[in-house]
């Protein structure tokens, strides 16, 4: 159990320090997304998330894993105390990289015209096409960088570029909209912030870890067979990856040829709301995979059910309420913030966020602990399930339903997979979920939701006091809920400050509804 706590205050504090470089970038890109959204009229949004498509569809096929292998391997050399081959896994890494790069953003601009006809008969929109093909290099050498920081725990430099590239994108789209270029200023806005970001991330990826580790290696590296054995990999890791990205892109592919540019405007006002969870769920993800790299799960079978579990149970106490209080509140939320002209998007992000409720099935889990162990090839098997599904289901639900068939597919596709993955680590490492945990955070959650949705419909107020009064409402009920029930005991308390205490002056802060939880007479 101790070393189960060392790993749980180690990956706390990375996961914190991600957390507030996600949050910062978040929320600068929230206040550019809120000027954006009232210069913008909603097709014009429409048309530059209906340009973001491509590209987002080439970067799928950039990687093939070798990010993964650079978090893995300089994770894994670092615990062996052979830092200085690192500088291998590195440089093997960026030169693919760039070199991929390269080539799909020459492809994509060479085929942007065709695209924007043929496939999303909107010629309007090939010169956007061409000109965010650029964000498949920058953000190539992007996150190099940022999985050599993420394997060297170096979790404050990953969070500096996401900060920079938020600054830059949330400064300069408006700017540009506001001077009469439209959707057009916006695509520049979003292509100049992966320049930049990917500039400034090189430069400190140098000055922080490359120069030291040169000093230490002489250079004499067989790149072409360290790249062999990071595919090797890396491959079927990305096979999952590239299966998983291209559903995304092919819904939204569906999307485009169905939906309207308004009702399109409106389901990404909504997926912006939805990126407030990824200040817990990506941070979450990031840091567990370097945390299970380091478990042996034959020899350490009991550390691995103990580290998923709790990572499981203590995620899911702050990302379902979290869900949950999002889906009550989007009302009053949409309209303080973007305005009452987004009169879908309260409803689209009620239903989008409800995904994340799985967590208390290990879906933000699974493939951390899969990924970390090895078991790469399993990973990619339940992708392709999921493929398998999504795409005929996309294929009947998106044409008759529009947005709303997107959303139950996105929701609905993934689950057998889950399903079959949670199946398979019990059955063949003995590793499960404590569902008597899962089921209690549900419960306290909706209690709180239901206390905050009496709250704010019993009264007439303007939005943004409905919202405050929600907001306040449903975290007292929680914090009154879930020792009440049970979905959080004293041992949990303990060891939750034990895993923040690394966090220093932040840890007293983090205690406070902890120490409120603690003095409730009805805590276990």
């Amino acid at each position: 159990m101790q070393k189960a706590l060392e790993i749980g205050k180690k990956s706390a504090t990375g996961s914190f320090q991600l957390f507030i470089g996600q949050a910062s970038s978040t929320a600068i890109m929230a206040v550019g997304a809120i000027i954006l959204a009232r210069i913008i009229a909603p097709a014009e949004y429409g048309l530059y998330s209906v340009a973001l498509i491509p590209s987002y569809m080439v970067i799928l096929f950039r990687d093939w894993g070798i990010n993964s292998a650079i978090t893995r391997f300089t994770a894994s050399l670092r615990a062996q105390k052979s830092e200085g081959k690192t500088y291998g896994i590195i440089k093997a890494g960026l030169i693919f990289e760039m070199a991929t790069g390269f080539f799909l953003s020459l492809i994509l601009i060479s085929l942007s015209g065709f695209i924007a006809s043929t496939v999303f008969n909107r010629p309007e929109s090939a010169p956007l096409i061409a000109i965010a093909s650029v964000t498949v290099f920058a953000g190539a050498l992007q996150t190099v960088a940022q999985s050599t920081f993420v394997g060297f725990e170096r979790m404050e430099l990953s969070s500096l570029t996401n900060v920079c590239q938020a600054i830059v994108k949330s400064v300069a789209a408006p700017f540009l909209v506001l001077m009469g270029f439209g959707a057009l200023g916006a695509i520049l806005g979003y292509t100049i912030s992966f320049v930049a970001s990917a500039t400034i991330a090189l430069i400190v990826l140098y000055l922080t870890v490359i120069r030291r580790i040169k000093r230490e290696n002489p250079g004499d590296l067989n790149t072409a067979k360290t790249l062999r054995e990071m595919l090797r990999y890396g491959i079927p890791l990305s096979i999952s990856s590239i299966i998983s990205g291209f559903l995304i892109q092919f819904y939204a592919f569906i999307m485009a040829i169905y939906c309207v540019d308004t009702a399109i405007g409106n389901y990404q006002i909504a997926t912006q709301f939805a990126t407030i969870l990824t200040f817990f769920t990506i941070p979450i993800s990031t840091v567990l995979f370097p945390a299970f790299s380091k478990i042996n799960p034959q020899k350490e079978n009991g550390l691995l059910q103990t580290v998923f579990a709790s990572s499981i149970k203590y995620t899911s106490l702050i990302l379902v309420p979290a869900t949950i209080g999002l889906m009550i509140l989007s009302e009053p939320l949409v309209s303080t913030l973007f305005g009452e002209k987004w009169t879908q998007a309260p409803f689209f992000l009620a239903l989008y966020v409800v995904n994340n409720l799985f967590v208390i099935f290990g879906s933000l889990i699974l493939g951390s602990l899969l990924a970390g162990i090895g078991e790469t090839k399993m990973q990619m098997k339940l992708s392709l399930i999921t493929l398998a599904i999504g795409i005929p289901m996309s294929l009947v639900l998106v044409p008759s339903m529009r947005i709303v068939g997107l959303i139950l597919t996105t929701i609905i596709a993934g689950k057998p997979s889950l399903a079959i993955g949670i199946y398979w680590i019990r059955r063949k490492y003995n590793v499960k979920i404590d569902i008597d945990s899962s089921i209690r955070i549900l419960t306290a959650s909706a209690i709180a939701a239901t206390a905050s949705f009496l709250a704010i419909n019993l009264t007439a107020y303007a939005d943004w006091i409905e919202l405050t009064i929600g907001t306040l409402t449903f975290a007292a009920t929680y914090l009154l809920a879930a020792p009440t029930i049970r979905a959080i005991n004293k041992s949990d308390i303990s060891n939750l400050k034990t895993m923040f205490s690394g966090l220093g002056a932040l840890s007293k802060l983090i205690n406070i509804p902890l120490n409120f939880m603690e003095k409730l007479p009805n805590l276990k």
